[in-house]
């Protein structure tokens, strides 16, 4: 396991992040969920969203978001995992969709969608589909939000979506695309989540997609342990370090970080829903 990333200065003002995942931190960090949730809290990232992938990570999320005030769950099959599974996606499918309906806690259906960059053969990526189809459909059925996994596929992702129809509330998760990409999909009213890939040196037309993103359709989210922000990068991340990423963005938008926070805190919950009335 790599050593923590000190913890960044507190931010004024409470907020959240949008996209993490409690379990795969703590096996690659040690960082237990209870402490990873602790030390989120101690630099004003006070809500978390936990989220699931495939069915035994949707579960845990579910567990996590019923111990924790601050912590809601997404359920969901990831896109890889579904082309992975062959024959026994249905049953994985079955699995996710049996926890939707049993606590308020799961907020969202996701990370679902199409990754086109580990998955080349056609049969996978039909799989991926026909899963993407899925989680669509119960995130209409059940009043949730759509947590979007989009790797190397933008126009394909979108096409899903057409044909299926966008659910009201969609997030795209670990937003990678230009600012054009942001247009398509801010027209039909989705919410762009930026990681810590937007302080990478390399990623200026991320950034332009950043800096055009209305108030009120952007989020900022760990997808810890991954993607970890400059000037922490290469070490593991976690929900603790969001304040990286938010300081980021309110410079590259040339906004007050502590109103920045407010707005992703308030954005977070028009997609999510309250989280009970509590930063706790």
């Amino acid at each position: 396991m790599s050593e923590p990333a000190p913890a960044p200065e507190p931010l004024g003002t409470p907020t959240t992040d949008a996209h993490t995942h409690l379990g795969t931190t703590e096996r690659k960090t040690g960082l237990a969920a209870a402490d990873a949730v602790a030390r989120a809290a101690a630099v004003g990232v006070r809500r978390l969203v936990d989220v699931g992938y495939d069915v035994a990570s949707s579960q845990a999320a579910v567990a996590a978001a019923e111990a924790f005030a601050g912590v809601v769950a997404t359920v969901a099959i990831h896109p890889t995992d579904a082309a992975q599974l062959g024959d026994d996606l249905d049953e994985a499918l079955r699995g996710i969709e049996a926890l939707l309906g049993t606590t308020d806690r799961i907020r969202g259906v996701g990370e679902t969608g199409l990754d086109f960059h580990w998955i080349e053969d056609e049969a996978g990526r039909a799989r991926q589909r026909d899963a993407f189809a899925a989680h669509i459909g119960w995130a209409k059925e059940h009043d949730l939000a759509l947590v979007i996994h989009d790797r190397d596929a933008h126009a394909e992702v979108l096409d899903v979506l057409a044909a299926e129809g966008w659910p009201e509330r969609v997030q795209m998760h670990c937003f990678s695309g230009d600012a054009d990409h942001a247009r398509a999909c801010l027209a039909h009213g989705a919410w762009l989540s930026f990681p810590g890939t937007v302080t990478f040196k390399a990623n200026e037309a991320l950034r332009e997609a950043a800096r055009i993103t209305p108030r009120d359709r952007i989020l900022a989210e760990t997808d810890a342990p991954y993607l970890t922000p400059v000037p922490v990068r290469g070490r593991p991340n976690a929900s603790y370090l969001l304040p990286h990423t938010v300081r980021f963005l309110a410079d590259l938008r040339g906004e007050d970080v502590d109103d920045l926070a407010a707005v992703l805190d308030a954005n977070a919950t028009a997609l999510f829903g309250d989280w009970g009335g509590t930063h706790g």
